[in-house]
């Protein structure tokens, strides 16, 4: 099993905030889900891939490991092209690299080692790109269910103070560019600061954050970095800030100031979010280990039908007398099927002009959201 530091580089947006949530989580058991266990599997076929492209692994040894990672039950076509995409984009940047440096270097899954601001700080970089002046760090993240941003990202930041402390004095660095790439999202996020910047953060916020956490000191904060902790269910600090908004009186919105109803917008979805977990939390317990919650029981929800053998259907429909009007649903693909399998050049030729879009549904969000603002309606200045 691989080994985790305490003060970890991908849960530094947490422990930075939260300084008391890495003690807390030690004690815990580590959780694991379908969706890590494919993203390690993804990871594992991306380094081979990219391995291959430059060099460090034998034509033998990759066949031989790319037929164990292909006979995996996890293994689909959709990961064989995501991680396609995502080691065209690492070659990309090492030949990029290569032009400017001759000698340029590529590291694979490299552990970085940044404790010289983190006590028994490590991590391991996905791809580690180093030339004469520029150190490149490219994260591959599979999942497709949020774009992560690499500005100002922890993560990110860690690795490269972790390769400035190892490789630092080979090189005159000047300048960290630094690469989130999601593939399934068609998603590539970069940001670049300098050397100095990166070295100034770190004195001035990492190592006195990082020292309060080690020791377990400072303060439970709740937030959207939650979302990760092991004890986000049961955490009282994150339960006494959600209940401070559940306390508000939502029946009586016009008894409610500006700055209340405001409140419950950019809240709401911590709010459920907490709701959830503690649902997920107390379920868990009942069926995995008999937990009897004081007033409540485990029952069983409403099923859904479904066909056992969809040919005897019809052959007992047809049997019966009814045409395949009745049996079968007759209707054209989606939108989204149909453009995957004609290819987006294809589809825009043939059926651009055929196509509209539905204005999207209003939503009310922060000033900091990208998309642009749109006007209330006309009526709406008269009221």
């Amino acid at each position: 099993m691989a080994q985790h530091a305490l003060l970890s580089a991908s849960g530094a947006h947490r422990w930075m905030v939260c300084t008391k949530s890495s003690r807390l989580e030690e004690s815990m058991e580590e959780e694991t889900s379908i969706y890590a266990v494919e993203g390690t599997l993804a990871h594992e076929l991306a380094e081979l891939k990219i391995a291959k492209e430059v060099g460090l692994i034998s034509e033998q040894k990759y066949a031989k490991k790319l037929k164990q990672i292909r006979s995996d039950p996890l293994f689909t076509e959709e990961m064989d092209k995501a991680t396609d995409l995502h080691k065209d984009f690492c070659i990309e940047q090492f030949n990029e690299a290569k032009a400017v440096t001759k000698d340029a270097v590529i590291m694979l899954e490299q552990r970085l080692d940044y404790s010289q601001w983190v006590p028994e700080g490590f991590g391991t970089s996905d791809t580690t790109i180093i030339s004469e002046k520029t150190l490149e760090i490219i994260d591959l993240k599979y999942g497709k269910g949020i774009a992560v941003s690499a500005y100002e990202n922890t993560q990110m930041k860690l690795y490269a103070l972790g390769a400035i402390n190892q490789f630092g004095f080979l090189y005159d660095l000047e300048t960290i560019h630094m690469t989130i790439s999601q593939p399934r999202l068609d998603s590539i996020s970069s940001f670049e600061m300098s050397v100095d910047e990166l070295l100034a953060w770190a004195e001035a916020d990492v190592q006195p954050r990082a020292e309060l956490a080690f020791a377990g000191l400072g303060s439970f904060v709740a937030g959207s970095h939650c979302r990760w902790c092991k004890a986000k269910a049961t955490c009282r600090a994150r339960a006494e800030e959600n209940m401070k908004l559940a306390s508000l009186d939502f029946q009586q919105p016009p008894l409610l100031t500006d700055e209340e109803v405001v409140e419950v917008l950019t809240s709401m979805d911590e709010l459920i979010s907490w709701v959830r977990d503690v649902q997920e939390f107390a379920l868990a317990k009942a069926m995995d280990e008999n937990k009897q919650w004081p007033g409540m029981k485990l029952v069983e929800g409403r099923g859904s039908r479904k066909y056992t053998d969809e040919n005897a259907i019809v052959e007992a429909l047809s049997a019966a007398g009814y045409d395949s009007d009745v049996i079968y649903k007759k209707s054209l693909n989606t939108i989204t099927t149909l453009e995957k399998e004609l290819g987006k050049k294809a589809f825009q030729e043939l059926l651009g002009s055929l196509i509209t879009k539905a204005p999207g549904k209003v939503k009310l969000v922060l000033e900091e959201d990208k998309r642009p603002e749109i006007k209330a309606s006309p009526e709406a200045d008269f009221q």
